[in-house]
């Protein structure tokens, strides 16, 4: 029917000859390139843009692209993205004081994805080669990820011709950060995720370690570290208004609420306004992942005490088996002893058993 009305309006404007109809699939521009015999490029596609409330069309080449990567990152990572933010940041929690954004170097892998995760921020400064993170979920294989994503940033920091020569090869001392704002109530402050918490062998000392800080920055959390760096107690209110919304608003609602209410207040103020539309779209997005990921852990959680349950019957019968087993060798043996062994192959009788447990005083 679509077709139809192209043509029909083609038609109309004198421009059905321009009309090409194929046999093959041209769904995508590498088979509509394939199907015409012509380079991807010269085939011409529309793409579509929401700007506020109205759509935008616009045609371009096959092989043009957006740059959408703001859209796919989190409020946390987009606002310290910034280096004047992320030195704020750093600042806040060494207990430093830096003023010059331009000593620290941002070194985040754009395309270092591990298990669909990447890292949100990665920054050389002062020899240091820091890794921050932020979950809205409590994830304990923080630090496996963070050792896999360490050796892809030296392998790019290092020449490997060096690591052959005689002379040792000086790396930036690694540091491992985890900001958390979920809604686990019973989150200390600070707390310590190691490495060797998941080895299957534990030992006192580990040829392997790996050490990341967790810091709970939910609002009324750490409020030294808040105190010293004011953006990172905006962001902690701006998820606090969007959380507390959301449990009363459908949640585009929340978001726009959450939104105004901050610029209004001279929270995010300046960032929320040049970035509305797309703050808007990426919180959602952020909100929805959290209430997925919340009842995945809710759904892993049950199902453990599920199979914990099972298990525990499971052992228990077995453990009960071992026992009646021990307890009907014991009564053969004194039955054997006590000139009763003509009676043994008679134990399937229950009266016969009862009478020899009850002689012999074995139950």
């Amino acid at each position: 029917m679509s077709l139809e009305k192209a043509k029909a309006y083609l038609e109309n404007k004198g421009f059905l000859d321009h009309v090409i109809e194929l046999a093959d699939s041209t769904a995508t521009v590498a088979m509509a390139a394939e199907a015409l015999g012509v380079e991807p490029g010269m085939i011409a596609k529309t793409m579509s843009f929401l700007q506020g409330e109205q759509a935008v069309l616009i045609l371009t080449e096959g092989t043009a692209k957006v740059d959408n990567r703001k859209y796919k990152d989190t409020i946390f990572r987009w606002i310290f993205s910034q280096t004047e933010n992320l030195l704020s940041l750093y600042n806040a929690v060494t207990g430093k004081h830096y003023q010059n954004p331009e000593e620290l170097e941002i070194v985040t892998l754009e395309n270092a994805i591990y298990m669909g995760m990447k890292n949100d921020l990665a920054f050389v400064l002062e020899m240091g080669l820091y890794l921050y993170e932020h979950q809205f979920t409590y994830n304990p294989n923080i630090p496996l990820r963070d050792l896999f994503y360490i050796a892809s940033e030296y392998q790019k920091l290092v020449d490997e011709k060096s690591l052959y020569s005689s002379g040792i090869q000086k790396i930036p001392t690694p540091n491992f950060l985890l900001f958390y704002n979920g809604t686990d109530r019973d989150v200390p402050d600070r707390t310590e995720l190691r490495l060797s918490d998941a080895f299957e062998n534990p030992t006192q000392d580990p040829a392997l370690e790996l050490k990341v800080t967790m810091l709970n920055i939910n609002a009324g959390h750490n409020e030294e570290l808040m105190k010293n760096c004011h953006v990172l107690w905006e962001y902690a209110q701006y998820v606090a208004r969007v959380r507390k919304y959301a449990a009363e608003l459908p949640l585009n609602e929340a978001v726009e609420l959450a939104i105004t209410e901050c610029i209004r207040e001279g929270i995010l103020a300046e960032f929320l306004q040049h970035n509305r539309a797309e703050v808007y779209k990426v919180s959602i997005f952020e909100y929805d992942k959290e209430k997925e990921e919340k009842k995945l852990r809710k759904a892993e959680r049950e199902c453990g005490r599920e199979e914990g349950l099972q298990e525990g019957l499971k052992e228990g019968l077995q453990q009960g088996r071992l026992e009646e087993r021990k307890s009907l060798l014991a009564l053969i043996a004194k039955m054997s002893a006590g000139g009763d062994a003509d009676k043994i192959t008679m134990l399937n009788d229950p009266e016969v058993m009862e009478a020899m447990q009850k002689k012999y005083g074995i139950k």
